[in-house]
């Protein structure tokens, strides 16, 4: 179990914005995570993701990495912001996008 935790901290420290969903953007498998993607695809950045059914390692033990027990899971900064509600709350107050942005411009400047 260490081995995919130590993963998925990697993938969430490494990317500005991740969801892990079920399913892909362009192929989604949940109306939560087709919803998801699609406000994150609205701010306009590009944004990472994991297919949680393409990989059962994930998601059995993605629940236990930030005590969040459902998908999708959208990560910004490395930080757990939520799931699908709560993206597109935050995208209808116009909190999103800055968030977003801020995390990637973060990134760059540290790289």
């Amino acid at each position: 179990m260490t081995d995919v935790l130590d993963r998925i901290k990697q993938q969430v420290e490494e990317n500005p914005v991740i969801i892990y969903m079920k399913g892909t953007p362009q192929f989604p498998m949940c109306g939560f995570s087709s919803r998801a993607a699609e406000a994150l695809k609205q701010v306009g950045e590009e944004f990472a993701y994991v297919n949680v059914l393409a990989d059962p390692e994930i998601f059995e033990n993605l629940p236990r990495f930030a005590n969040w027990p459902t998908f999708p899971q959208i990560y910004i900064d490395g930080e757990l912001i939520g799931g699908s509600d709560i993206v597109l709350e935050l995208l209808e107050k116009g909190e999103l996008e800055p968030m977003i942005k801020e995390a990637i411009a973060k990134k760059k400047a540290a790289s």
